[in-house]
């Protein structure tokens, strides 16, 4: 009787594309697949001058976030990022970033004091839906949700609009910092082994 063992590190191609949504529910069912298979590490290569769009790029994060806890994600960057793509390359355990890539996300425009509500239909509490003709963009919404989930990460509010480097990206703590590391585990106590074999 054959037994089927865990795969230890599988490689994944996520092209960043302009118009592409078909490539990216293709990919993304393929993610959850590979996912669903339980490696012990699944490395993303991100390439590409385009974006996820926004509905993908949580599509995408609610797929990674329930992966196994024992699948280790790394995502690379090998291309600049914006707006969804960095999203989902923030979503990795590890992340790596070309040298001279840069990561930009945009505000969403959706007005403080004419937020999007959705109607539920529970009861007269529930918020309201607007209709078509409030001007609202349902895409900007998810726009909004992916820099709700970026503010995770880095502060959303300061770094809308701006090209954030990999020196702030260090800073941050977001891509491997070896004089950090290394303080750290020196304040820490362990050694120079255990802090490069975490």
């Amino acid at each position: 009787m054959k037994t089927r063992t865990q795969p230890r590190f599988c490689k994944f191609e996520l092209r960043i594309l302009s118009y592409a949504n078909s490539y990216y529910i293709e990919r993304i069912k393929k993610l959850e697949r590979l996912l669903a298979r339980k490696p012990r590490t699944v490395k993303i290569d991100m390439i590409g001058i385009g974006e996820i769009p926004a509905d993908l790029a949580l599509l995408m994060r609610s797929v990674l976030l329930a992966r196994s806890p024992k699948t280790r994600v790394i995502t690379n960057a090998r291309s600049s990022l914006q707006n969804g793509s960095v999203l989902v390359w923030l979503l990795g355990d590890q992340r790596l970033i070309r040298e001279d890539a840069r990561v930009f996300f945009r505000p969403a425009e959706i007005a403080e004091e004419n937020e999007t509500t959705i109607y539920a239909g529970l009861n007269d509490n529930e918020p309201k839906y607007k209709d078509s003709f409030s001007g609202i963009d349902p895409e900007e919404g998810d726009c909004a949700r992916v820099l709700q989930a970026i503010n995770e990460f880095l502060p959303v509010r300061e770094f809308t609009g701006k090209l954030i480097g990999t020196a702030v990206l260090k800073q941050f703590g977001l891509i491997e910092n070896e004089r950090l590391d290394l303080f750290l585990a020196t304040a820490f106590g362990k050694t120079e082994r255990e802090a490069v074999f975490r």
